[in-house]
C-alpha cells in the first residue's frame, strides 16, 4: 500500500487532478507553467503534491469553499483503487511550500476587464465604468494572524477575530474584480488604493466614495488621464466659478486653505448638488455632492451623472457575492477564511478572487450566447452549476471538452432571476448585542485541565 500523505509518484502529473480539467477553459495550463516559473517553483521532483498539483488544489479551494482541504483534493481527482488521499497535514505543508507568489501570478495573468462596448451597463459615453471600494474580512484567530493583520477595538473590547482590509478595483458592468490590494485592519483605504492606480484601464470612468477623495489623489489620477465621478463631503468649501444651465457649477479644489486664499495650484472641477424628496429613502432632504472632471454639461448632463454614480453599488454586490455566497461563514468556519497563517490567508484571498472571476467570466459568456444582460443571471445558481458539472467534464479530446463547455454555458444561460426591483435596504442589523459576557484574552488558550469532571465533584 502506498504511504498515507507522502509524495506519490504519478505517471502523468498533468492529469493528476483530472476532474478540474474544465477550469482550463478559463485558466490555461500555460498560465500555470508561467506562474510556477515566475515564482521560482519549477524543477521540483516528480510527486503527487508537487507545486503544480498544489497550485491547482489552491485554485480549486477558491471554488469549492464548502469543502475542507482534504475533500477538495478528493473532489479534484478520480478515485483509484489502492491509493489513499494525502493527509490534511501533507496538503497544508504543500500549500506552505507553494507560497503566495504563484497564486498571485495566476491572478495577474488571468483576471482582466471583460466588457465590450456592447455589454449592457458597462460603458458610459465610451468610458469603461470602474469602481474602487474596500471591505473588511475576518481571519482565523491565531497569534500569527493577529500580529500581522491586527484587530478592531471598541468600548466593549477587541473584536472577536483579526481582520484584513481589502481594496478592490471592479468593472461595474461585469462584476469582475480586476485588481486588489491586501492590508491589515489599521491600514487606511486611501493609502492602500494608491497601489491600484496602475491597474485602471486607460478608458476608465472611475466611481469612488467620499472616503477616497483628496486633492493629491485627484491630481495624480487626472494626470493619468482617468475620468472621475466621486462623491464628496457636504462641508467642503467650494466657491462657484461659473453656473451651468442644468444646475451644476464649475469650481476649483486646492491642496490647502492657504493655497485657496492665494488661488494657487487650483484644479477646475465640476460639482453637482442634489437631494432626495422621497421620505422612504435614506437621508431625504440632505444635500449630496458629486464631483467630476467631465466639465462639459451638454454631453454629460447632471441627471445622467447622478444616476450613473449609483452604479458604484455594483461593487458592494461583488463583495456580497464573495463574502455571502461564494465563501459564507458556517459551522466549523466562523471567519471568512480558513488559513491559520498570514501567507495562507493571502493565498486564499487570491484563490477566492480567481474563483469569483471564473464564475463571472462563464456567466458573461453564457449571457452573450442568448443576447442577455448578465445581471439577469443568478450568481449563486451559476456557481452551484459549475460546482456540480465540473466533475462531469470529459477532457479526453478537445472535442469532448468543447461539448462539455457548450452544455455548461447553455445551462448557465437558463439560470435566470427576475429584473431588479425598485427597492431599498436600511443599513441595520437584526441582532445588535448579546447577553453573554465579552470574550477576553484571558479566555483564549487556557492551560490544560488537571482534573476530570468527576474528580472535581464534591458532594455537599
Amino acid at each position: 500500500m502506498r504511504p498515507h500523505g507522502g509524495c506519490i509518484a504519478s505517471e502523468s502529473e498533468t492529469v493528476i487532478l483530472d476532474r478540474l480539467a474544465g477550469l482550463t477553459k478559463i485558466i490555461s495550463p500555460e498560465v500555470i507553467e508561467q506562474a510556477l516559473s515566475d515564482s521560482d517553483r519549477v524543477g521540483q521532483r516528480r510527486c503527487q503534491l508537487s507545486h503544480r498539483t498544489m497550485l491547482w488544489v489552491v485554485l480549486a479551494m477558491g471554488l469549492l469553499t464548502h469543502l475542507p482541504l482534504r475533500q477538495v483534493f478528493k473532489y479534484a481527482r478520480r478515485m483509484t483503487r489502492g491509493e489513499q488521499t494525502p493527509a490534511r497535514s501533507s496538503l497544508c505543508e504543500g500549500r506552505q511550500r507553494l507560497g503566495v507568489d504563484a497564486v498571485r501570478s495566476v491572478f495577474e495573468q488571468v483576471v482582466r476587464p471583460l466588457a465590450t462596448p456592447s455589454t449592457p451597463g458597462a460603458f458610459y459615453q465610451g468610458f469603461r465604468l470602474m469602481a474602487i471600494d474596500g471591505t473588511v474580512q475576518d481571519v482565523p484567530d491565531t497569534p500569527a494572524n493577529a500580529d500581522h493583520f491586527g484587530r478592531s477595538s471598541g468600548g466593549r473590547g477587541d473584536s472577536a477575530f483579526p481582520q484584513l482590509r481589502k481594496v478592490s478595483v471592479v468593472e461595474v458592468g461585469t462584476h469582475v474584480e480586476v485588481a486588489l490590494v491586501i492590508g491589515g485592519y489599521h491600514d487606511g483605504e486611501p493609502t492602500l488604493v494608491e497601489k491600484l492606480w496602475d491597474k485602471l484601464p486607460a478608458d476608465s470612468l472611475l466611481l469612488e466614495d467620499r472616503g477616497f477623495f483628496s486633492y493629491e489623489h485627484w491630481n495624480a489620477l487626472e494626470a493619468r488621464g482617468v475620468k472621475l465621478l466621486v462623491r464628496i463631503k457636504s462641508n467642503m468649501v467650494l466657491k462657484p466659478i461659473r453656473r451651468l444651465a442644468e444646475g451644476s457649477f464649475l469650481t476649483k479644489i486646492y491642496p490647502s486653505s492657504y493655497r485657496r486664499s492665494q488661488d494657487r495650484d487650483g484644479i477646475v472641477v465640476r460639482v453637482i448638488e442634489y437631494a432626495l424628496d422621497d421620505p422612504q429613502r435614506t437621508g431625504p432632504g440632505e444635500p449630496h455632492r458629486l464631483m467630476t472632471n467631465l466639465l462639459d454639461a451638454e454631453p454629460y448632463p447632471a441627471m445622467e451623472l447622478v444616476i450613473l454614480y449609483h452604479e458604484r453599488w455594483e461593487e458592494e454586490l461583488v463583495f456580497d457575492e464573495q463574502k455571502t455566497h461564494l465563501d459564507p461563514r458556517r459551522a466549523g468556519k466562523p471567519a471568512h477564511f480558513r488559513s491559520q497563517t498570514p501567507v495562507g490567508v493571502e493565498q486564499e484571498v487570491y484563490a477566492l478572487s480567481l474563483g469569483h472571476f471564473t464564475v463571472r467570466a462563464l456567466m458573461l459568456e453564457s449571457a452573450q450566447t442568448v443576447d442577455l444582460d448578465v445581471d439577469r443571471l443568478s450568481f449563486t445558481g451559476c456557481l452551484r452549476i459549475l460546482q456540480a458539472r465540473l466533475p462531469e467534464c470529459e477532457s479526453a479530446t478537445p472535442q469532448s471538452l468543447d461539448r462539455w463547455y457548450t452544455c455548461l454555458l447553455w445551462e448557465m444561460a437558463h439560470e435566470r432571476i427576475e429584473p431588479r426591483r425598485n427597492r431599498i435596504n436600511p443599513r441595520v442589523v437584526k441582532r445588535k448585542m448579546s447577553k453573554f459576557a465579552k470574550k477576553r484574552p484571558q479566555h483564549r488558550g487556557g492551560p490544560p485541565l488537571k482534573k476530570t469532571f468527576a474528580q472535581t465533584v464534591v458532594i455537599t
